[in-house]
């Protein structure tokens, strides 16, 4: 009998374990005032293998921006237990009724690593230097995802700067809080993307100085004399603890964890989750595992519902949202105490409204939907219509996690899920292709504006993944909620507006969200002080070593 192939990719289950709140409490407990000096080794997981950068506005590597932080400030701090934009390089600022300007006043005293000032002229030279970077990437760059609409920024006063859009984003605040928008000496911007990306002219104000980046090698940072003008979000305001901070890559799990386990390094950093076996190992040794979820779009797939493909049906659709367990994957691939994921955000995001109980497991439910739609159970155990067998075509990456599980789960309820593994060249093609029918995405970014850079194909990424994720009045339907969330010049009409597009994400079969992703860290018990941000990265302000 012929098949109906329904393909699902799970592309890199970039994942992160177990459940966290805000700023984490300092490791080690309580170990008296803190120390200055020493040297903080932390073992991450390896560079990005094909586009290294250390330049603030371009890079997207997780890791990166956890180091950028810790040298290039902000105008803006983003609290990561409320989600509230509060000051730092700027100490306030007015947003115009009509959300086209955005007016921040400045500390006064700030200065870049080379002495050269912060003021109202750089933050705009900074905006400029954005604006030309977009051009001179075609977009690829990442920091185009926080500009979106910005023309430009003017010089009020010395201490005061406007910057000025052509339509109301109300993500622009937060987007002043990232790492993507970290103010550099604008004297980086007459160089080439690629020369910045090697850290080639990139100063920040923040409390330590990019000493060397030797892209898939090393990072390193030194503490920076004089600084004084820490957010209000950390107690250590002024210079670091530390004199130096090394970052390395390690490609290998159980290394990292052995490294931390016998001092060689004070922080192991993974993109995959620990094992059981890892974490007890760090925890049996006198260490602490800090957690906390990763903001932003969950991991989460997202149907190919182009003519002719089995998820064009929304029932379909319905079916296998009721058919993950999602209980049991987080359980069994990531560990008894991972968080269940519980919607199309991460907990941690501004906005987040839990839909956990439309994702509950419920295969029974599953299996009536697709008796109603046509798909009848043969002697195999697997579902057919018109003859064609419901087969699911899984293809997985390295970083794939819980695909047999997946696999069985879909079993139950009649779908085939098919395993196989993209070749590289795969990877780079199926999407444009359209060789698929399940896709796996997801975004880091403390606002729920992440995800129309997956859903809407005007700004998203992967316009070819956007184009097909919903049908034509689905996607009108989801551009018109992200238009009334990202124009609204009012908090109350955004956070509706983000709601109803939660809502119907799950009720219209368009995600099927997965997992929560989870930033973990094992730091050492010499280590104090250790926290995260809002968008999950190391904060190292008020970090010190025994």
């Amino acid at each position: 009998m012929p098949k109906l192939r329904l393909l699902v990719t799970g592309a890199a289950l970039l994942a992160l374990s177990a459940c966290g709140t805000g700023a984490a409490p300092a490791a080690g407990g309580d170990a008296g005032p803190p120390k200055k000096g020493g040297t903080l080794k932390v073992s991450y997981f390896p560079d990005n293998p094909s586009f290294s950068c250390i330049d603030p506005f371009q890079v997207y590597w997780i890791e990166s921006r956890s180091i950028i932080r810790n040298f290039a400030d902000s105008l803006t701090d983003q609290d990561p237990q409320t989600g509230d934009i509060v000051p730092w390089l700027a100490t306030s600022w007015q947003i115009s009724p009509d959300g086209l300007t955005y007016t921040f006043k400045l500390r006064d005293g700030v200065t870049f690593a080379n002495g050269g000032k912060l003021d109202a002229q750089a933050v705009a030279d900074n905006a400029a230097g954005w604006i030309a970077t977009v051009k001179a990437t075609n977009g690829a760059a990442y920091g185009a995802s926080y500009v979106q609409g910005l023309t430009g920024a003017t010089v009020v006063d010395p201490s005061t700067v406007a910057f000025h859009l052509s339509r109301p984003n109300s993500s622009f605040l937060q987007a002043t809080s990232t790492t993507n928008l970290a103010i550099t000496d604008p004297a980086e911007y007459r160089l080439t993307p690629a020369e910045r990306c090697t850290g080639k002219g990139v100063v920040g104000s923040g409390q330590f100085v990019l000493d060397h980046y030797t892209a898939k090698v090393e990072t390193v940072l030194t503490r920076r004399a004089g600084y004084q003008w820490g957010s209000g979000l950390v107690k250590n305001q002024g210079e670091a603890y530390l004199d130096k901070v090394v970052f390395n890559y390690i490609a290998e799990d159980s290394v990292r964890t052995g490294n931390l386990v016998s001092g060689a390094v004070d922080i192991a950093w993974p993109r995959n989750p620990f094992t059981p076996q890892d974490e007890q190992l760090i925890t049996r040794s006198g260490h602490k595992v800090e957690q906390r979820s990763l903001p932003g779009v969950s991991y989460t797939l997202f149907a190919n519902t182009a003519e002719g493909k089995v998820l064009a049906d929304a029932q379909v659709r319905l079916a296998l949202n009721k058919a993950i367990d999602r209980k049991t994957y987080a359980a069994t691939v990531f560990g008894a105490s991972y968080p269940v994921v519980a919607g199309g955000f991460d907990s941690t995001t501004p906005f987040f409204k839990p839909q956990a109980d439309k994702l509950a497991h419920d295969p029974d439910g599953a299996a009536r939907i697709l008796e109603a739609a046509g798909w009848t159970v043969g002697q195999d155990g697997y579902r057919y219509k018109n003859g064609a067998q419901l087969l699911v075509d899984y293809p997985t990456t390295q970083f794939s996690a819980g695909s047999e599980l997946l696999q069985a789960q879909l079993k139950k309820v009649g779908i085939n899920l098919s395993l196989r593994t993209l070749t590289t060249a795969q990877q780079a093609t199926y999407l444009n292709n359209g060789e698929y029918d399940l896709t796996g995405n997801y975004f880091t970014r403390a606002d729920p504006g992440a995800l129309q850079f997956i859903l809407n194909p005007d700004v998203a990424n992967s316009k070819a993944l956007a184009r097909r994720s919903a049908p034509p009045d689905g996607i009108a339907k989801i551009q018109a909620l992200f238009g009334q969330a990202i124009q609204s010049t009012d908090a109350a009409g955004t956070k509706r507006a983000y709601a109803d597009l939660q809502d119907y994400l799950i009720d219209a079969g368009i995600t099927f969200p997965l997992f929560e992703r989870v930033q973990k860290a094992g730091v050492s018990s010499k280590v104090h002080g250790f926290a995260f941000t809002s968008e999950s990265f190391l904060r190292l302000n008020d970090v010190w070593k025994d």
